[in-house]
């Protein structure tokens, strides 16, 4: 047990130092101007310096954007990450569930106008020296913004999603960045609109997707030396701290969380031993999880999910509950389930923990992780369809470890043809890596807990709300 708590206190320890130390000695403070949450990020250096505003993409915030702003303040710009709307800290809803419509793009050109805005007011920054960084749906807005607005000097558009916010006459200076296991239409974009001016630069950075071409090293480089040449660098060579610390640190951190778990629930449960499952049960839940969640991807689709003010997060749910209510008929059906002994209500103690385990990581060192507005009741929906899906699981697959995965791999599987085919929108591929770690994450849950007898309410609330968490306050608020 000491040797378990040391450990615990060696990944706590390392996590927080690699998030503290992130950005050294850069000053920041947080804004909010025209209704736009802004972060802001100084350079240590004294005098006017050139600005660059930092945008995120969908489903992001200016937290998932805080390494460029380590990357590009310590490089000697003064640095503004925006929440674009209904993102990240910010209350204010985006038009439409795809971030496609006339409305948001005005919305979003909206909020970056307010950001350009504060950048040029702030003393330290010279005005007439401006560039734009954005990401996926933050590459286009960014990209459209530069393009109506030529004092824009320069423009990096990383994981641009296609080519026609960009043409031959504008905006000069713009630089693509793709990773080079993006999908095809991301580079064909990159590609595109790199070709058209002589001006412009393509970066095809190896061995990343969507999501980790903003931890690449050589993504940030490449990004530094661009605005550098346009601007009038280098400002400070040397300076481009590794963009992946805060995520490293946050790794740290879960990893503590998840295997803190552990002796948690051995002091509040007791042990159990529970056989294996047959592996004729294991193929036949198997099969039956695939109908129910096929089934429960059509029904989604049929439902009017857009009416909920959380894009995606309605055709999420109404997925999982569904495909829950379904695998629960079948478990009742089947009626072996083994009884569970009385509880004391101090296990209800792992439910907290598990909130905290999800949001202190991810807000420390990932992204926006505190619900704001009408996330707040939206948590709770989708919080109770997640746990339904969660319990049906259990009772149909007796918490069998082995099984639990493989209902894991139908869910994904399912949600991943899904948006291929057209019944929800096709950004959930793109973040699938992310939510097979979550679903491991509360099999892992599952696997502590039912060790150690705790009822199967308290797992499925448990182990669903490590899911729920990220989904309701990262994926956009909407109306």
């Amino acid at each position: 047990m000491r040797r378990a708590l040391l450990l615990l206190l060696v990944l706590v320890a390392a996590g927080g130092w690699l998030i503290a130390g992130a950005g050294g000695d850069l000053r920041r403070e947080h804004v909010t101007s025209a209704g736009v949450p802004l972060d802001v990020v100084h350079p240590v250096a004294d005098g006017r310096r050139p600005g660059v505003v930092v945008a995120h993409g969908f489903s992001g915030s200016a937290k998932l954007m805080a390494p460029f702003g380590d990357t590009l303040a310590a490089r000697g710009y003064t640095v503004v990450l925006l929440d674009f709307s209904g993102h990240g800290a910010t209350t204010h809803p985006l038009p439409d569930q795809t971030a496609s419509t006339d409305a948001s793009t005005r919305a979003l050109q909206s909020d970056l106008t307010a950001a350009v805005a504060h950048l040029r007011s702030l003393p330290d920054v010279d005005p007439a020296r401006i560039a734009l960084v954005g990401h996926s749906m933050g590459a286009g807005a960014v990209t459209r913004y530069a393009a109506a607005h030529p004092d824009i000097t320069a423009t990096v558009a990383i994981s641009l999603p296609n080519a026609v916010v960009a043409s031959a006459e504008r905006p000069a200076h713009l630089l693509t960045v793709v990773g080079a296991l993006e999908f095809p239409g991301f580079r064909e974009a990159a590609t595109t609109v790199a070709a058209q001016r002589a001006d412009r630069g393509l970066k095809v950075v190896t061995g990343v997707e969507h999501i980790s071409v903003l931890y690449a090293p050589e993504t940030h480089r490449t990004t530094a030396a661009w605005l550098d040449r346009a601007l009038g660098g280098p400002f400070d060579d040397d300076a481009v701290p590794f963009p992946g610390r805060r995520l490293a640190g946050a790794a740290l951190l879960g990893l503590a969380f998840l295997l803190g778990l552990h002796p948690l629930a051995a002091r509040l449960g007791e042990r159990r031993t529970a056989p294996p499952s047959p592996m004729r049960a294991r193929i036949t839940v198997t099969a039956v999880a695939t109908g129910a969640a096929v089934v429960g991807a059509l029904t989604a689709r049929l439902l009017p999910t857009t009416a909920f003010p959380l894009a995606i997060g309605g055709y999420v749910a109404a997925y999982a509950a569904v495909t829950g209510v379904l695998l629960l008929l079948y478990a009742i059906r089947r009626g072996h389930h083994t009884p569970e002994r009385p509880a004391h209500p101090r296990v209800l103690t792992v439910v907290p923990y598990a909130v905290a385990a999800i949001a202190v990581p991810v807000h420390l060192g990932m992204t926006n992780a505190l619900p704001a507005g009408a996330r707040w009741w939206l948590l709770p929906i989708i919080w109770a369809a997640f746990a339904l899906l969660a319990y049906a699981t259990e009772r149909a697959t007796d918490g069998d470890p082995v099984t639990l995965l493989a209902v894991a791999a139908v869910f994904v599987t399912v949600l991943a043809a899904a948006a291929l085919t057209g019944l929800t929108h096709g950004f959930v591929v793109l973040v699938l890596v992310p939510l097979i770690g979550l679903l491991l994450w509360q099999t892992l849950c599952s696997v502590f807990l039912n060790r150690f007898g705790f009822p199967t309410w308290v797992v499925a609330l448990t182990g669903s709300i490590v899911v729920t968490w990220p989904l309701a306050v990262t994926l956009p608020l909407t109306g």
